[in-house]
């Protein structure tokens, strides 16, 4: 979303609140005085601020000027795309191996340091429904594991066959 600035010619007031390529101000002159000014100096007028009363022009070059405002908009977007977070699903079963946990909570805990969430589904089976205490005591089981690196963003969630919950980063 780039907004577009009025240039030399293209303003209309009367007269504008001059600003020097230094940011001095030179104060409110008549918008021809301003042309005559940029002309002199070899750059150009450009309309920064058209809603003020008188609008307020900068004497610039306006090729380096749309260069300087792409590069501070792509740098914004760099940092927002650092703090974003991620969402990571893990999916586990309720008669989960010794072994294949450790191996989901090593992956869980490498998320977690990275500044990812993880969300964790434990899928019941058949009669394992009528047991929700096992996924209970699974849930506490991998909080109690990743408690140094992460922490329960909400109770967990029986939805269907599946009991569902979410850990997110440990702030540092």
């Amino acid at each position: 979303m780039q907004m577009e600035y009025r240039i030399n010619r293209q303003i209309r007031a009367k007269e504008v609140r001059l600003i020097d390529q230094d940011g001095k101000q030179i104060g409110i002159v008549p918008l021809q005085e301003a042309l005559r000014i940029a002309e002199e100096r070899g750059l150009d007028l450009v309309e920064v601020a058209p809603n003020a009363n008188p609008p307020v022009c900068k004497l610039l070059d306006y090729g380096k000027f749309l260069y300087e405002l792409k590069k501070k908009e792509k740098e914004a977007r760099k940092k927002q795309r650092e703090h974003s977070m991620e969402v990571k699903d893990i999916n586990l079963s309720l008669r989960i191996d010794e072994h294949d946990l450790k191996v989901k909570l090593k992956h869980m805990r490498e998320f977690l340091e990275d500044g990812d969430k993880v969300r964790v589904r434990i899928r019941f089976r058949g009669r394992e429904n009528a047991h929700p205490e096992l996924g209970d005591r699974l849930v506490n089981r991998i909080v109690e594991e990743l408690s140094d690196c992460g922490q329960l963003e909400g109770p967990p969630k029986k939805e269907g066959n599946f009991l569902t919950f979410a850990l997110l980063p440990k702030k540092k």
